[in-house]
C-alpha cells in the first residue's frame, strides 16, 4: 500500500511539472504560428487523447518521465497536414521559423517552470508557513562553531547575510558553501539580547566531494534544542513555573541535548516528579515538574504541556510578489552554483536524486502538510528548468545552442552535426538517468 502511495505522489508531481513545462512550449509555439501536431504528457502509446479544432492532439501516456511537443517540420518532415475545419490557425512548419522563434519556443518550457515556482512561493507566502525557529541546541566542544564562540541557546538570524527565519533556510544557506574555503558568517542572538552577534567560522574545502554531508553536525551544532516556545495554560509545565524560552539542560541529572531527548524524558515519567536543570536567560535554575498522564494505546505517557518555538512567516499579497521573485531567483542561483560545483568536483554527484527519491520526498512532504509539498514542488520545478537549459543536445538548452549558432554563422547547423549532437545528448541524458536511479536504490539499501 505504501509503495502505491509513492507511485501516486510521483505521478502527481511529475505530471504537474511536465504539463507546465510543455504548456510553456505550447504557448510560445502557438504565438509563433507553427503547426502543433501533438502535446503529450508522458511517453508511450496514449492512454487518453483529445484533438482540438486546430488539429492538435493532446495525449496522456503511461510513462511519466517527461513529455513532448511535436511540431510539424521539426524533424525535417514537411508532409501534408490540415487543421480541423473552422480553424484559423497559421500553417508554418517548424523548420521555416526564424532561429529567434526557435529560441523563444525552447526557452519557454523552462521559463514556465520558473513561473510555476514563483506562483507556488507566492501562494505559500500569502498562506503563511509555520516552522521551527532555528535556535542552536548544544554545541560540541572543539568544533568549528564552538571555537567561533557559539555556546547554544542562540537563534540563527542570518548566514552570510542571508536571512534564516527557519531551519530550512539555514540548510539552504549552508549548502551554498559546500566545497568552499573561507569564513562562514553567522549572525546569532540570544532570546534575552537586543542585538545579534557575528560569528566567523573558517572552513577549508568544506565537505568537498562528500556524499550527503551533515552540515550542521560538521560545524558542531545540534538543531532543535529543548527550548520552550510556549507553555500551555493549566498544564503541568505551567504549575511547575516553566517559562517561554527556558532551555532544558538536564532531567534528573541526565543531560538533554535536543527536543527529542526532552520529549522522551517527559513521556517516560507520567505522574512522577522529575528535577529539571534549566537555563533561564543565562542563569541556571532547578525546577520540579510532575508530568500529567495520558493514555496512548495501552500505555500511559507523561505530558508536560509545552510547545517548541515556532514562527509563522506570512506576507501580504503585494509583499509576497517581491519575496517570491527573490526566492525563485535565489533558489535558481543556488541550483546553478551546486551544479557548477558538481562539475568541478567540489560536490559529490552521488547527491543527485532520481524518480525514486522524488517519490519519497513528495510523499513525505505531503504527509507533513500541503505547504511543505508545495515547497518541494517549487524546488523541483526550478531544478527542471535549470537542467533543461543546459547546452546539451536533446534538451531545450541544446536547441537554443543550435539556433544561436545559426544566428552567429548566418546558416543552419549541418543536419549531420545536429544528428551526432542528438545522439551524444541522448547518451548523456540516459546515462544520467541510470546514475540517479542507482543513487536512489543505493540510498534505500
Amino acid at each position: 500500500m505504501e509503495a502505491l502511495q509513492y507511485v501516486l505522489y510521483l505521478l502527481v508531481t511529475i505530471t504537474i511539472l511536465v504539463t507546465v513545462h510543455e504548456y510553456g512550449h505550447y504557448l510560445a509555439a502557438r504565438a509563433s504560428g507553427v503547426r502543433i501536431l501533438r502535446f503529450s504528457v508522458g511517453f508511450g502509446r496514449p492512454l487518453l487523447s483529445w484533438t482540438d479544432r486546430h488539429g492538435t492532439a493532446f495525449t496522456l501516456a503511461p510513462i511519466p518521465l517527461g513529455g513532448y511537443l511535436q511540431m510539424h517540420g521539426e524533424d525535417g518532415d514537411t508532409g501534408h497536414w490540415e487543421p480541423n475545419e473552422g480553424s484559423d490557425y497559421p500553417n508554418i512548419p517548424f523548420d521555416k521559423l526564424s532561429p529567434w522563434w526557435r529560441i523563444v519556443i525552447a526557452a519557454a518550457g523552462p521559463g514556465a517552470n520558473f513561473v510555476l515556482a514563483f506562483f507556488v512561493y507566492w501562494v505559500v507566502s500569502v498562506a503563511g508557513v509555520t516552522a521551527y525557529v532555528p535556535i542552536v541546541g548544544t554545541v560540541e566542544s572543539d568544533t568549528p562553531a564552538h571555537v567561533a564562540g557559539l555556546r547554544g541557546g542562540e537563534e540563527l538570524i542570518a548566514i552570510d547575510g542571508q536571512s534564516t527565519p527557519t531551519w530550512a533556510e539555514v540548510s539552504v544557506a549552508l549548502a551554498g558553501r559546500l566545497g568552499e574555503t573561507g569564513d562562514i558568517h553567522i549572525e546569532a542572538r540570544r532570546p534575552d539580547a537586543s542585538s545579534a552577534r557575528l560569528y566567523r567560522i573558517p572552513v577549508e574545502d568544506w565537505r568537498r566531494g562528500e556524499e550527503a554531508p551533515d552540515l550542521l553536525a560538521d560545524l558542531g551544532i545540534v538543531a532543535l534544542p529543548a527550548v520552550i516556545g510556549r507553555v500551555l495554560d493549566d498544564s503541568a509545565a505551567a504549575r511547575a513555573g516553566l517559562r517561554a524560552w527556558d532551555r532544558i539542560l538536564a532531567v534528573d541529572g541526565v543531560v538533554v541535548e535536543s527536543w527529542v531527548d526532552w520529549v522522551g524524558a517527559v513521556r517516560a515519567a507520567p505522574e512522577q516528579a522529575v528535577l529539571l536543570r534549566v537555563d533561564r536567560g543565562g542563569r541556571e535554575v532547578e525546577v520540579w515538574l510532575t508530568p500529567s498522564a495520558r493514555s496512548q494505546g495501552e500505555e500511559m505517557i507523561g505530558f508536560a504541556g509545552v510547545e517548541a518555538p515556532v514562527r509563522t512567516v506570512r506576507y501580504s499579497m503585494t509583499e509576497a510578489l517581491a519575496w517570491s521573485a527573490n526566492e525563485t531567483a535565489a533558489k535558481t542561483v543556488l541550483t546553478l552554483k551546486l551544479l557548477g560545483k558538481m562539475f568541478a568536483g567540489m560536490v559529490s554527484p552521488k547527491n543527485l536524486s532520481g524518480p525514486v527519491m522524488i517519490a519519497k520526498v513528495a510523499k513525505d512532504s505531503a504527509q507533513t502538510g500541503w505547504r511543505n509539498f508545495l515547497h518541494i514542488l517549487a524546488l523541483l520545478s526550478i531544478s527542471l528548468g535549470v537542467i533543461n537549459l543546459l547546452p546539451i543536445p536533446i534538451l531545450d538548452g541544446g536547441h537554443i545552442l543550435f539556433a544561436s549558432a545559426q544566428i552567429v554563422a548566418r546558416r543552419p547547423v549541418p543536419a549531420q552535426v545536429q544528428a551526432i549532437g542528438m545522439r551524444v545528448g541522448l547518451f548523456l541524458v540516459s546515462f544520467t538517468m541510470l546514475f540517479v536511479i542507482y543513487n536512489d536504490v543505493a540510498r534505500l539499501l
